[in-house]
């Protein structure tokens, strides 16, 4: 974009990569000089946590409270009901009331890490938008609502376009999702005066219905703002790794682990990561970035530091430094490694080293445990077993044996 915009906000989402697209990029940057802008990102309920795939778009809105603005957090407690369909391939299972409500619990926890919330005019607003969705009228909701809405166009956006194409089949619970989307950001802008929806480049179609409508409506005008779906420099979907989600929560994923995800980005990845996911000057994350051999892997510890800082606090932080250099630096145990616990009555006289790896739940399959035997990866308290037929005794184990696979996963076996 060849646009330099003036407005804090707008130069932070262009100077550190969070801009996507925008559908008026000079009529945003001057309502944002103006005075205090209202904007909202949602999130649907699916889960007990949010996972670093959210994370960006949760910098987004602490940059935009950073520069005097107010964020609101809209909770999806109506439209998890339905799922987003946006470039899925198959229906989203549906939940139980119950089970939005607890996910919700769940995922209100990170936001106050990253935004504060209050009464003052840039503190963040929690919202749910079941306040208004669960209510609806079905047959005013059409009346009202749904007359200003084109299946025509509907069908001709991306996200749509995708499931048809593949022809897989889009059902009309999911059809529906657009258009309460749209109406979330009418309401919003009728209760607290939101004038921005911001959100991932898969909910451009979403928030277009939105600014529509409300100029429909209200003959109002309203901004939509996206930013990119991060993919890792090896094509990896952002949010994953091989062990699965990586979830914000504590409890879901501890902070050692969530430091560890951060320090193994790859050489290419450290320069971006530090832009959109720490508060570092963008000439210093440059720098680092741009940092060759050893030396970029101080700078993947200063990104895990500072993103964990962020999430969990800096003891946090400190303590996943202080235990990885133990265990890669020094060979030591560490105080914050995985603990699995072995029932002793499973191991009994003893188990082969295949058995004990699979029933301490450290690899899934037989398979898995001699393929890291026979390539050197298995380390018991640091010495490598040559030996898939070795036995693994409470003797061996004591008070507990250190397991490390591969170069970066390390754990702690105990019995019980």
């Amino acid at each position: 974009m060849t646009y330099h915009p003036k407005s804090d906000f707008l130069n932070v989402m262009m100077a550190r990569g969070y801009l996507a697209d925008c559908t008026d990029l000079q009529g945003l940057d001057e309502k944002l000089r103006a005075g205090t802008v209202s904007a909202y990102i949602g999130y649907d309920a699916t889960a007990a946590s949010l996972h670093v795939g959210h994370l960006l778009n949760i910098m987004i809105l602490r940059w935009l409270q950073k520069t005097g603005h107010r964020p609101l957090t809209l909770m999806g407690g109506g439209t998890t009901k339905l799922g987003d369909p946006s470039f899925r391939s198959e229906e989203r299972p549906l939940l139980t009331d119950a089970q939005i409500g607890q996910n919700i619990d769940g995922m209100k926890k990170v936001f106050a890490r990253y935004l504060s919330y209050g009464e003052g005019a840039t503190d963040a607003v929690m919202l749910n938008n079941a306040e208004w969705l669960d209510n609806l009228n079905y047959l005013t909701f059409l009346r009202e609502i749904g007359r200003h809405f084109s299946v025509n166009r509907m069908l001709s956006f991306e996200s749509v376009k995708t499931r048809l194409d593949r022809e897989q089949s889009l059902s009309f619970l999911e059809f529906n999702y657009m258009i309460l989307q749209a109406y979330d950001f009418l309401e919003l802008h009728k209760r607290y005066g939101c004038v921005l929806q911001m959100g991932g480049s898969d909910q451009w179609g979403n928030i277009i219905n939105g600014v529509d409508l409300t100029r429909r409506v209200m003959d109002a005008q309203l901004f939509g703002l996206t930013s990119p779906l991060l993919a890792t420099s090896d094509g990896k979907k952002m949010g994953k790794s091989a062990g699965g989600a990586v979830w914000l929560n504590g409890d879901m994923l501890a902070p050692y682990d969530f430091w560890q995800f951060w320090r193994n980005s790859t050489d290419a990845d450290v320069g971006r990561f530090l832009k959109l996911y720490t508060e570092l000057p963008v000439e210093e994350c440059e720098r680092l970035g741009a940092l060759q051999g050893s030396e970029i892997n101080e700078a993947k510890v200063i990104l895990a530091n500072e993103v964990t800082t962020l999430l969990h606090g800096a003891e946090a932080a400190q303590a996943a430094e202080a235990t990885a250099r133990a265990v890669f630096e020094q060979g030591g145990v560490g105080g914050e490694l995985d603990v699995a616990t072995l029932p002793r009555d499973t191991l009994g006289e003893g188990l082969s080293v295949v058995k004990f790896l699979v029933e301490a739940g450290l690899v899934t399959s037989g398979k898995e445990a001699k393929r890291l035997v026979s390539e050197n990866g298995l380390r018991f308290n640091n010495d490598t077993v040559s030996d898939a037929n070795m036995l693994v005794t409470a003797d061996l184990i004591g008070a507990e044996l250190k397991v490390s696979i591969g170069k970066k996963k390390h754990h702690l076996v105990r019995l019980a």
